[in-house]
This record gives C-alpha cells, structure tokens and sequence, in this order.
C-alpha cells in the first residue's frame, strides 16, 4: 500500500511537472525585439534610411514597423532643404522638420541633417535682391550664415550631423558654377562649415556628393576638402550618395573612392543608397535632378514587377556592395538608404516621370526581398 501511494505521487508529480516544462519553454517572450539589419550590423556601420513627408507624419503604419525593425539612423528627405525651412527671407517654416527629430528623438535613432547649401531646391530670394539682380557677395554670404546659424542652433545637441554642403563638384572635377560660387567664389564651401561649426560645435559636418566612383570628380572633391583641412577648417565626413546602377559604377572604383577620402583624414559615409534596375535615357547619368528625360515605353519595361532573373541580379548587386562596405568597415561610420521601399524612391520620377522602378531593399507593400536575408547573413559571417 505504501509502495503504491509512493508510486502514484511520483507519477503525478512527473504529470504535473513535464507539461509544466512544456508550456513555459512555448510561451513567447513578449520583450524580445525582432531582429533587424541594424542588429546584423551592430558594431560595424549605422544602417540608415530617408523619411518622406508621409512618413514624418506617419500617415502609414507599414513603413514605419519597417523602419522600427530595421534602421537606427534617419535623414529628412526634403523637410530640411531651404526651400521648405526658409521660402521666403526671415520667414521659417519648422513644422516638418521638428516632427522628424522628435521621431528621432523618440526612437532612439541617430538624426542627420540634410543639407544646408545646395544649388538645387533654394529659394530663389536667397540670391537675388527686390529688382531680381543677384546679390552683392556680401549679402549671399549673410544670408547663408542667417540661415546656417538659425537652422543648426535650432537643433544644436539633438542632431548628429549635417549635410552641409551638397554636391558642388562636377564629374569632370571642376566646381560646378552655382549662384553660390558665381556670386561668393570658391570660398563659400569653406564658410558654409565654418557656419555650421560656429552653431553647434558637437556637431559632425559633412561634403555630400554623387557619382563619387569617377576618377576626375572624386580628385576634385578631394581637392576642395583637403583644402578646407590645411585652413584649419573642419570637415568630418565624405558622404558617398551611391546612386547606383546594375552595371554603373564599377566596385573597383567605389572602393578605390572609399580608399581615398578615408586617406584624406575623415570619415566615409554612404549616404544616399539605391540602386536602379531600369535604363537610363543617357549612359552612366548621375544624380543631377535637372538632368530629366521625356517618358518613353521601352524605359519602363517592368510596369508590372519584376522578373526573376532582374531580382537575383539586383540582390548580387546589392550584397557585392555590402560585402565591399563590411571590408572596410573601418572606415565607414554608416551605410544609408535612400528610401524604405519602392514605394517612396524618387527613381520612380527620375530621370523620367512615371515609371516603375525597384532600387531599394523593401518592396512596394513593405515586405523584405528575398535578398535582404542574405545580407544579414554576410554580415554575421
């Protein structure tokens, strides 16, 4: 009788216990992130994406999940260019722009401003007087400290660096010929980062610039740095744009850019990132948004997704640079897309209005492709 009450109490405790056991090791764990691309590249680069209008306001839950996930740094799209703070003199507009660096803020992102001077999207007022003449040197250069001054010092300690100036060296090396450079000279570029430093002396500044891979363009932007370094100006960063094609540029040249600038002293960001898988209306084009092109049907050949064969090609493409990018992660500081999804990227209207293209890692219904897994993979290895 004893030995089987002994019998029935182990028993029981051994019923009691395993489904226990069970039931505890299947109960999710509520707290656990999921995994992102940011957490496949931790300790090595900030994985970084630009937000649009839609998304500061985030009208839409999907990119923003998408963007949680897997991105710990942010730059504006458009709210931060001078045409949307200041679009008439005196008068700013920081709506827009707040609401993005409190998202930031938030969530815990790294902020990055963009861009203070740029010749494209400014305000026409910022070089001409009441007649329509351009401005003495004089007045651009007050205006620019003006708007420098107040745009930084807004965010002074919540905004990780700065754009400061925009692609002002052309392919062939030379300095393009702006408003800022015809009426300042060569020397405005200097200002702009002795203005922006001036305003928030934490803060990192940063030459931004496309088509970066080119032998002539990167030499001249070379050139223009090294200058601002031996005047005892400060320059932190070279943002490579990365604007990319499936053939164009070539990774030999990509890397030998990164060499390059990182030899120069500073930091190498990649800054603007996407790649097109359509045809361009001119060989090897850049960035240069008033380079556009009429619409035509054979420059829009996947109106309705794209073809297997044209995805595996994009995601070689992709993971070639990614490898690049993990080689030499020592000198990268952040890898950042420029888009969330298809959906978002301005290559669906550039160079031709209306087309359909598929240059980011996140499809039009904010689903990873098929190749992101891969480049989470290749960074663990």
């Amino acid at each position: 009788m004893n030995i089987l009450r002994v019998s029935l109490l182990t028993i029981g405790l051994i019923a009691f216990s395993l489904p226990f056991i069970s039931v505890k090791s299947q109960v999710p764990n509520t707290d656990q992130k999921p995994f992102g691309l940011k957490d496949a590249f931790e300790g090595k680069f900030l994985i970084g994406t630009a937000l649009n209008m839609n998304q500061i306001w985030r009208s839409h839950q999907a990119p923003i999940k998408v963007l949680k996930q897997h991105f710990n740094s942010i730059v504006a799209e458009n709210s931060m260019k001078s045409m949307f703070l200041q679009p008439r003199e005196g008068e700013f507009n920081f709506k827009n722009a707040d609401l993005f660096v409190e998202f930031g803020k938030k969530n815990d992102m790294e902020i990055i401003g963009h861009t203070l001077i740029w010749h494209s999207q400014a305000p026409r007022w910022f070089f001409s007087d009441k007649e329509g003449q351009d401005v003495s040197r004089e007045v651009l250069i007050e205006r620019m400290r003006q708007h420098i001054h107040t745009v930084v010092s807004r965010y002074k300690g919540q905004i990780k660096g700065w754009d400061v100036v925009n692609e002002v060296i052309l392919d062939n090396g030379e300095w393009r010929k702006s408003k800022f450079y015809e009426i300042i000279g060569d020397d405005f570029i200097k200002l702009a980062f002795q203005f922006a430093h001036e305003a928030d002396p934490e803060a990192e500044l940063y030459y931004n610039d496309y088509n970066t891979a080119i032998p002539a363009k990167r030499e001249g932007i070379g050139r223009v740095i090294k200058q601002i370094l031996d005047s005892g100006g400060r320059v932190d960063a070279i943002g490579m744009q990365e604007h990319h094609g499936l053939h164009f540029p070539s990774l030999n040249e990509v890397e030998n850019s990164i060499k390059y600038f990182s030899n120069l002293g500073v930091d190498v960001m990649v800054t603007e990132m996407d790649i097109s898988v359509l045809p361009h209306a001119r060989p090897n084009a850049g960035a240069n948004i008033s380079d556009t092109s009429a619409f035509r049907k054979e420059l829009n050949p996947y109106p309705d997704g794209l073809p297997d064969d044209v995805m595996l090609q994009l995601g070689k493409r992709y993971i070639d640079f990614f490898r690049l990018y993990l080689k030499h992660q020592d000198k990268i500081s952040r890898v950042t897309l420029w888009g969330i999804s298809d959906k978002d990227s301005w290559l669906n209207n550039f160079p031709v209005r209306g087309r359909t293209n598929y240059p980011l890692l996140f499809d039009r219904q904010y689903n990873p492709k098929p190749f992101v897994k891969e480049i989470i993979a290749l960074a663990k290895e």
